[in-house]
């Protein structure tokens, strides 16, 4: 399943945010099902925002660092995902500026390959969690 261990978001929900399929230094991959409950509406179109979950969760696993946090995102959400499919979000870090990582992630049809979200996240690591007083 996974490179390396994973040191960041262990509460995560599988079925609403993916799972891990790869994780290692500088990338991550997440596979998501689009299930049912995630339909916005009676055609099986998958609410946008669980795509964008498994992105997000695929950018913290890249940089996997318990007190990773999101700061920014620029996406484009390029195809519709249905219910019933399996997509990948495949994270790469190749930017780090101090504190700051710059994260590409990309979302990919299981079956075929086919783009359908492009996304740069700004990530922050902070001293401690985001949280703690």
């Amino acid at each position: 399943m996974t490179d390396a261990a994973i040191a960041t978001h262990p509460r995560i929900d599988p079925s609403l945010c993916g799972a891990p399929v790869t994780v290692a230094p500088g990338r991550a991959e997440v596979r998501l099902l689009a299930t049912p409950v995630m339909a916005a509406d009676d055609h099986g179109l998958c609410h946008g925002g669980f795509v964008f979950g498994a992105a997000d969760y695929a950018a913290m696993l890249a940089v996997n660092d318990p007190n990773v946090v999101l700061g920014a995102a620029t996406v484009k959400f390029l195809r519709p995902v249905r219910v019933g499919e399996a997509v990948l979000a495949r994270a790469t870090c190749p930017i780090e500026h101090g504190r700051k990582r710059m994260v590409a992630v990309e979302v990919v049809r299981e079956a075929g390959g086919e783009v359908v979200f492009t996304g740069e996240f700004a990530c922050f690591v902070l001293d401690k969690h985001v949280l703690a007083g």
